[in-house]
C-alpha cells in the first residue's frame, strides 16, 4: 500500500461517521420531505458501502486465518 492510497479503516470510519450524522438529522423529524428522502437515500448508500468494507475486512481475516489452519501448520513441520 503506497502512502497516497487511502487506508481502508479510515474510509470506513469516515463513512460510519457520516451515517451517524444522517441518522441524527433524520431523527430530528423537522426536515422537509424532500430533504428527508434525500438523506434516507444517502444513508442507504452509505450503509451499503460500510457493509461492503466490513465484508472485505472479514474476508481478509478469514484468508489470514486460513493460512494458520492446522493443515498448514503441519505442512511447516
Amino acid at each position: 500500500m503506497s502512502a497516497n492510497e487511502p487506508v481502508p479503516g479510515e474510509e470506513y470510519e469516515t463513512l460510519y461517521i457520516r451515517l451517524q450524522q444522517i441518522v441524527e438529522q433524520l431523527e430530528t423529524g423537522d426536515l422537509p420531505l424532500a430533504r428527508a428522502l434525500a438523506l434516507y437515500e444517502e444513508g442507504v448508500a452509505t450503509a451499503e458501502a460500510c457493509q461492503r468494507l466490513l465484508d472485505q475486512a472479514a474476508l481478509r481475516v478469514r484468508n489470514l486465518m486460513g493460512d494458520q489452519s492446522p493443515a498448514a501448520a503441519e505442512a511447516d513441520v
